[in-house]
């Protein structure tokens, strides 16, 4: 006798029809026949009178189904502790990522492990890669994309890179496209209107020591705005910018041109605490992270690569 073949029976009891209870089940019917067949050996009894017009339980049946209702209930319940116990259905998982990476590969991290765990309760902190990584140092964050190397991360929190990706630089695609070639140089870049981040973006900073070390003087139309929005203002023409390859997924109102100057890249990394153990939810978020940050390798093409040894697995 097992779980199967009580749920079959069930199943039966309640339509009083063998073919209603299959279509219930998603089985054949000659399959569920099978099982209640199986189930009334095991047990020495026969469970139903199987007439034309339906099946009605025999007394040995009517003495089985409330025992066979409470031992599926018992299972269930067994189940669902388990589950909680793992985390999986219950508990929650907070995640620090930077902004570029929240209208990005986090939207899509997010969407996934909502759609397998959805009873889990979700935080987010979206800040710069160094005060994420002392909300982490300060167990405020069970893990962070940041977009910061290890050697700046705090002691108590592991670095492990999951991409590098190019910076490119992107224009309006209902605009002229701003080079004819497949690069363009920065010193090109210093000549066209450009939109610059908030100087609390990491990304700003590497932008800015880039030109700093060409000697080249950039020319800014705007200053200070977040990344949702100087993306949309340079949808609408008002100038170029300098942004992660990332981003440009799923945009088909911007065009892209690569730098010429390779060297402005930058890494993803998943930070987590070092001297605290994930509990399973946590785990199955950095599985899944793993899982979306190679999708988005494969997608992006030369412009991204996967970097680091963290396994979806």
């Amino acid at each position: 006798m097992n779980l199967e073949q009580l749920r079959s029976f069930v199943e039966v009891a309640r339509f009083g029809n063998f073919t209603r209870a299959a279509e219930e089940l998603y089985l054949a019917q000659p399959s569920l026949s099978r099982q209640i067949a199986a189930l009334e050996h095991d047990l020495g009894a026969e469970l139903f009178h199987r007439a034309r017009g339906g099946s009605t339980l025999t007394v040995a049946g009517e003495s089985l189904l409330p025992l066979a209702r409470r031992m599926l209930a018992d299972a269930e319940s067994v189940r669902r502790e388990l589950a909680e116990l793992a985390g999986l259905e219950r508990g929650r998982v907070r995640l620090g990522a930077t902004p570029t990476l929240c209208i990005s590969l986090v939207a899509e991290v997010l969407s996934a492990f909502h759609a397998e765990h959805p009873a889990i309760e979700l935080h987010l902190s979206e800040q710069g890669s160094r005060g994420l990584l002392d909300e982490l140092a300060g167990g405020e964050l069970d893990l962070a994309l940041v977009t910061t190397t290890d050697a700046t991360a705090p002691g108590r929190v592991t670095v492990t890179p999951l991409l590098v990706e190019e910076l490119v630089v992107v224009s309006s695609a209902a605009a002229p496209p701003v080079t004819d070639r497949e690069t363009i140089s920065l010193a090109e870049v210093a000549r066209l209107p450009q939109i610059v981040f908030s100087s609390t973006y990491d990304l700003r900073a590497a932008t800015d020591a880039a030109f700093r070390v060409a000697s080249l003087a950039p020319e800014v139309v705007l200053e200070g705005a977040e990344m949702d929005a100087v993306l949309r203002f340079v949808e609408r023409g008002l100038g170029v910018a300098i942004v992660p390859a990332l981003v440009l997924i799923d945009r088909p109102r911007l065009r892209a041109v690569r730098l010429a100057e390779r060297a402005l890249d930058r890494t993803i990394s998943l930070a987590m605490p070092a001297d605290v153990a994930p509990t399973a939810a946590v785990e199955v978020m950095r599985r899944t992270i793993a899982a979306e940050a190679t999708a988005f390798a494969a997608r992006a093409g030369e412009t991204m690569r996967v970097a680091g040894p963290v396994s979806a697995d």
